[in-house]
């Protein structure tokens, strides 16, 4: 059911990689998820969840071959982007939604100047604008992120690592976008500069009144940064709620486990608790809860039965049977 209220609204959407030598791979498994205006939803898993894999999806970017969407609808303003012809896709891009890359480093061409591709985007999606005015708006951007608008003529190589995902950021900002995808904006960076982008991409998105999709491993970045958080595991969403329901409430013992993992920066000091085994083999994914491998709480209906996202209060749901038992009982989860 398509929740035209939502900017961004994914139903049911399954994305797979074929190849020859793995077979079938189920990145993506009929995954829902709704993005309000203005919100900020962040995406949280490890590493081969599937986060980079829906946004790709999002922004009609699976590589195929070998990736192919099976199924699903990704509603964005009440139009499904699927049903978009490759043209159309490309007009949206940049424009209504725009994507910030992992890696500043090979996001950003190393033959054309920083101004250059700024100015890339402003010609591809307002073909009206003059040449000086396009120059004096990519100026504009790069001061808007803190780079001296003077520099516009530099290449990529000649900027620090934290300049650099600046550029980025400025290249995706530049047709001031409704949805803006941040794939983990911060990895490469080290924390103090880390900090310096997450408040600029605060600051920029309350200016523009820009919605965000942050994907990202760092729970200090998404308690920072999000209004909402959905936690990713093997290719569907495990736990979702608000920030609040997922740090001070969570129900998933997989949510659990990743908060046991940090370090605690107060009280007495504990050996960390980390996650027992990896994540499944997308090619091969167990029958009943896709966790329940690596989980304490399994049962022989965990490892039967798939669960369905269930209400936990409000606008929290967790998959989860235990959970789902345990909140009919009035139990908290432990």
């Amino acid at each position: 059911m398509v929740q035209t209220e939502a900017l961004l609204s994914i139903r049911d959407l399954s994305i797979q990689y074929v190849t020859r030598d793995m077979g079938c791979c189920r990145a993506v498994n009929n995954l829902s998820l709704d993005l309000q205006k203005g919100e900020t939803l962040g995406l949280v898993g490890e590493t081969g969840a599937g986060k980079t894999t829906i946004a790709r999806g999002i922004m009609g970017i699976v590589p195929n071959p070998p990736g192919r969407i099976t199924q699903g609808s990704i509603f964005f303003k009440g139009e499904d982007l699927l049903r978009k012809k490759k043209k159309e896709m490309r007009k949206i891009r940049g424009d209504k939604i725009s994507m910030i890359f992992q890696d500043p480093m090979t996001a950003l061409n190393p033959v054309d100047t920083v101004g250059e591709q700024i100015e890339e985007v402003l010609k591809l999606h307002q073909p009206g604008a003059g040449k000086e005015e396009i120059r004096q708006k990519a100026v504009q951007m790069l001061e808007t992120v803190g780079i001296p608008g003077e520099r516009i003529d530099e290449y990529p190589h000649q900027f620090s690592g934290g300049m650099k995902q600046r550029i980025v950021i400025a290249i995706a900002l530049a047709c001031s976008p409704e949805l803006l995808i941040a794939d983990e904006p911060t990895t490469a960076l080290d924390v103090t500069i880390q900090a310096q982008i997450l408040e600029l991409m605060n600051k920029l998105k309350g200016e523009m009144n820009t919605s965000m999709l942050l994907i990202t491993h760092d729970l200090g970045v998404v308690a920072e940064m999000c209004n909402r958080v959905a936690i990713i595991y093997a290719g569907e969403v495990v736990e979702i709620g608000t920030a609040r329901d997922i740090f001070k409430n969570r129900s998933h013992p997989y949510t659990q486990g990743l908060f046991n993992s940090l370090p605690s920066v107060t009280g007495e000091k504990t050996k960390l608790k980390p996650i027992p085994g990896a994540m499944p083999d997308p090619s091969n994914l167990p029958a009943g809860c896709p966790f329940a491998p690596r989980c304490g709480y399994a049962c022989e209906k965990c490892m039967a039965e798939h669960p369905e996202l269930l209400p936990v209060e409000g606008e929290h749901y967790v998959r989860c049977w235990r959970a789902a038992e345990e909140e009919q009982h009035g139990i908290a989860a432990g």
